[in-house]
């Protein structure tokens, strides 16, 4: 997993110089076609009934000396009515829309018309080191 240069600021103003950041009331989990880096510049999957899918997870747990909490419940799209493309990557996303933190998919997925991408319970993980 790789926090946005977004996180980064606001976990930075948060806890190191007292500028208070709200917990965001809902997160999404989106899905890409190319790497959205850090600098939230990669591109998201359009079209096709494609649609962001909220996202919550679990308490954090220590996993090999690092802070970790995984997706807590099956996350499933619609049936794609069109060419997705090859999802490549995924992003957890705010409400306001700001890229939070995103990594590659394990296994790169071509998502064709009539196909249904999902995510198993545990599979998307955050972690600190």
């Amino acid at each position: 997993m790789n926090a946005s240069t977004h996180l980064e600021h606001a976990f930075l103003n948060h806890f190191f110089r007292n500028e208070p950041e709200p917990s965001p009331p809902t997160l999404f989990l989106h899905l890409y076609i190319s790497n959205p880096t850090d600098d939230d510049i990669g591109t998201e999957v359009a079209g096709g009934a494609y649609a962001p899918q909220p996202i919550t997870f679990s308490e954090p747990q220590q996993v090999s000396g690092r802070g970790q909490i995984v997706n807590d419940t099956e996350i499933v799209y619609p049936i794609a009515t069109g060419r997705w493309g090859e999802i490549s990557h995924w992003g957890v996303r705010d409400a306001e829309d700001n890229l939070l933190a995103w990594a590659p998919v394990p296994t790169p997925k071509l998502v064709e018309t009539g196909d249904e991408a999902k995510f198993r319970e545990g599979v998307i993980t955050i972690a600190i080191d």
